[in-house]
Formats: C-alpha cells, structure tokens, sequence
C-alpha cells in the first residue's frame, strides 16, 4: 500500500499544535513540581506526553487511508531485512558502550560497565523506568506514524531530520523545569552537558530515521530505537561526561551512514510519499 503524496498533508499545523500543547501543559506542571504537587505534576507532564499523539488523532480524522498506513506501519516487521530490528536494538547501546571503553583511557572508571541498580532521576510520582519507556513508546508513535512522514512527503530525508531534531530539542526544553527529572540534572551539570542533548539529538534522529526508512517505515523501529537510547545510559552506570563522548561516537557513525546513503538522504523523491513543494 503506498499512501499518496496529499495524505501526510499537514506538517505545520502538526508540529505547532504538538509543540505548544506539551509547552502549556509542562511549564504548568513544572511550576507545581516545586510546589509540593507530585501529582497534579505528574499528571501534567504525561498529559504533555501524550498531547502529540492526540495531535496525531485529530490532524488524521478525516483521513482513513492515513489512518490505515499507520496502522498496516505498526507491525510491518516481515517487509524488513533482519538486520533493522538488530541495528534498531542494537546501535545506541553499542554507541554508549564504545564511548565508555573510550572514556577509560581519560581516566574515567571502569565500574561504569557495572549496572546501576536505578535511574538517577524520577518525574514526580513516576520512576524514572516508567519515563524512559513510556516516552520512547509514545513519542514515537507520534513521530514516525505522522509527523515525520509529513515532513519527509515534501522534503528530502536529510531536511527532514534536521527541522525534526531542532523542532524535538525545543519541545524537551519544558521539562528542564520538572524537579528532578533528567532534563533538570543535565542542566544542572553545566552548560556543556546542557549543550550536549540538543547536539545529540541531531545524530541521533538521523540515524532513527536511515534505520525507520529502510526498514519500509515500521514505526516499531522507531520505537526500539528510542527506547534502546534511552536505556543505554540508566542501565549501566554511565559517567555524565561519557554521554558526551557518546556524541561524537554517533557523529561519526551518522557521518558514514549520510555518505554511504548519499542517495537515500539528499535525493529528492526518493520516497512514495514525495511532493514537489512545501505547503
């Protein structure tokens, strides 16, 4: 089934409404957060979370063959080569533990290969392994089952994923302001950790999306690829400043992958859903 070019037809209005609910809803959660409120904060941010997928919901009612293509995309693991669910589990732990063996030569500790026995951080009355999985699990069932598709009907891949990571670093910024959550910790480490998540999120959506596409769209690997992040670093005992070498480890992973598939990223139509224009 290829859904046509019109479908995914409504990428603005997407990304506002998916930005700017989660802003509200978080910055009031936030402001409770510190206020002795767990949860009524609580609540709030996971109604920030899941105010994307609503998004989803209402930019698509009128759309069944959308709703259709995201559906058939949720399972399609049998039109993907073996290799993407591998990659797609695989790629940003095996990132975070390249960056770790890296880091010992710089004097950092080798208990970092041991587990961490937690999260360091929670968002209200939610642990922090309930954040960690749900947010990869519903942010992507946004992401790839319509905003990126949106974005990419009209763009090259390429575009695509640089609009989205910076669209994504803004709409975390929010949850800086949750007591304890892990937005607040990185920024409380200084500004080059502060720095480093939104210079993270560029390779990263980049090779999210390579895997995503060649594995003919399946929103799971998508998912198994958020969640595999976002573990990578709670599970074991990760230092700070290793998260930062992990950077230039998936830098330079991303610069191979954009080389190797020059065509797949910076063509032009090299999609079933490409459009000629942004409208």
């Amino acid at each position: 089934m290829t859904t046509s070019c019109t479908s995914y037809n409504r990428p603005f209005t997407f990304f506002a409404l998916a930005t700017a609910l989660p802003w509200a809803l978080w910055l009031l959660g936030g402001w409770l957060s510190h206020r002795d409120q767990p949860l009524a904060a609580s609540l709030l941010a996971l109604a920030g979370l899941t105010a994307p997928l609503a998004v989803v919901a209402w930019v698509t009612r009128d759309a069944p063959d959308v709703r259709a293509d995201m559906w058939r995309r949720l399972g399609n693991f049998r039109e993907s080569q073996r290799r993407w669910p591998v990659l797609a589990v695989l790629l940003m732990p095996g990132a975070v533990l390249a960056a770790t063996a890296i880091s010992l030569a710089f004097g950092y500790p080798v208990e970092q290969f041991l587990p961490r026995g937690g999260t360091t951080f929670s968002v209200g009355v939610f642990s922090g392994w309930f954040v960690l999985v749900a947010g990869a699990v519903i942010e992507e069932l946004a992401w790839h089952s319509y905003g990126t598709d949106a974005l990419r009907s009209r763009l090259t891949l390429f575009t695509t994923s640089l609009i989205f990571a910076g669209i994504w670093a803004f709409w975390h910024v929010p949850l800086a302001f949750f007591d304890g959550s892990a937005q607040a910790q990185t920024v409380d480490q200084g500004a080059i950790h502060a720095l480093n998540f939104p210079l993270s999120l560029l390779p990263f959506v980049l090779l999210m999306n390579w895997i995503y596409c060649r594995g003919h769209r399946n929103i799971m690997l998508a998912v198994l690829f958020h969640l595999g992040a976002n573990l990578s670093t709670q599970v074991l005992a990760t230092h700070p400043d290793t998260e930062i070498i992990a950077t230039g480890v998936l830098l330079a992973v991303t610069a191979a992958v954009l080389w190797f598939e020059r065509e797949l990223f910076f063509r032009r139509g090299h999609h079933p859903l490409a459009g000629p224009t942004l409208s």
